[in-house]
């Protein structure tokens, strides 16, 4: 059984950094293209980032592009997201997600194993 386990959540003043992991178990993550998305109080869920399984292909989102910065760590089985110069438009609950699929996927609905979620609060 796979779970994902996103932790490094919190409350951030806006210009603040968190930096959100995901522990994977369950599967072997050099074989995972992972992902993280968010959504925020009434609205759709939306892409943030993803990686390759060898870490040589990486997408963002134009919102966070510049500020957020995807990395994973194979042998530790752990996907970072490290978030920079944070603004109340990134508040919201944030999930990883994995695929088997080839390069970074960028659309939620190729990803079949998801998190919890950790919730990312951002004052201004």
């Amino acid at each position: 059984q796979v779970q994902l386990v996103e932790s490094g959540g919190g409350l951030v003043q806006a210009g603040g950094s968190l930096r959100l992991s995901c522990v994977v178990s369950g599967r072997t993550l050099a074989s995972t293209t992972m992902g993280w998305f968010r959504q925020a109080p009434g609205k759709e869920r939306e892409f943030v980032a993803s990686i390759s399984r060898s870490g040589g292909s990486i997408a963002y989102a134009d919102s966070v592009k510049g500020r957020f910065t995807i990395s994973r760590d194979n042998a530790k089985n752990t996907v970072y997201l490290q978030m920079n110069s944070l603004k109340s438009d990134d508040t919201a609950v944030y999930c990883c997600a994995g695929t088997p699929a080839i390069g970074a996927a960028t659309m939620s609905r190729s990803f079949v194993f998801w998190g919890q979620g950790t919730q990312v609060s951002v004052s201004s």
